[in-house]
């Protein structure tokens, strides 16, 4: 199957399987490495991406289902020598250690800081309507769906409090 993939905001053309995860596209068709594959079941986050300026896990979708959309992997966030603000608070606060996860996580925690700009609650925001206080729970509550094996959690906590006070 034909399918027009917009990735970084370059344009890719794929022909692949119809089958063919987003995650297996973007690795093994695209030689784009920087996302994870980790569970292969939508569990462990290592492969979050951001699609239209929502976090997905890429294991679970269809490239097909896709075509036309707006695909950012971490190879988009940055790159060596001018990394995002996020990147360079995980850097700093030791947010990563084997660093198999730290793709999926810095992007689940862009896509999650646009969304508390945005003022979206989750489960535990404590007013609907109001401003986001970025506390544990909500950064918990957030990030739950990005696993990490070394328990780098209060690093990573860290890193995304201090871009978000650095955003405001």
């Amino acid at each position: 199957m034909k399918t027009s993939l917009t990735i970084n905001g370059t344009e890719h053309q794929l022909d692949a399987d119809s089958r063919t995860t987003l995650l297996d596209a973007l690795r093994n068709h695209l030689d784009l490495t920087g996302t994870k594959k980790g569970c292969d079941h939508g569990q462990c986050g290592a492969c979050t991406l951001i699609v239209n300026g929502r976090r997905i896990n890429s294991c679970l979708s269809l490239a097909c289902m896709h075509d036309g959309d707006e695909i950012t992997t971490i190879e988009g966030l940055g790159q060596p020598g001018n990394l995002s603000d996020l990147q360079d608070a995980f850097v700093k606060h030791d947010g990563f250690q084997c660093g198999y996860c730290t793709p999926g996580q810095i992007c689940s925690a862009t896509a999650m800081l646009q969304e508390v700009k945005d003022g979206w609650p989750s489960h535990v925001s404590a007013d609907l309507t109001g401003d986001v206080d970025l506390t544990n729970a909500e950064i918990s509550e957030r990030m739950s769906g990005n696993l990490c094996r070394c328990a780098a959690y209060p690093n990573i906590v860290d890193a995304i409090r201090e871009t978000a006070e650095g955003r405001k």
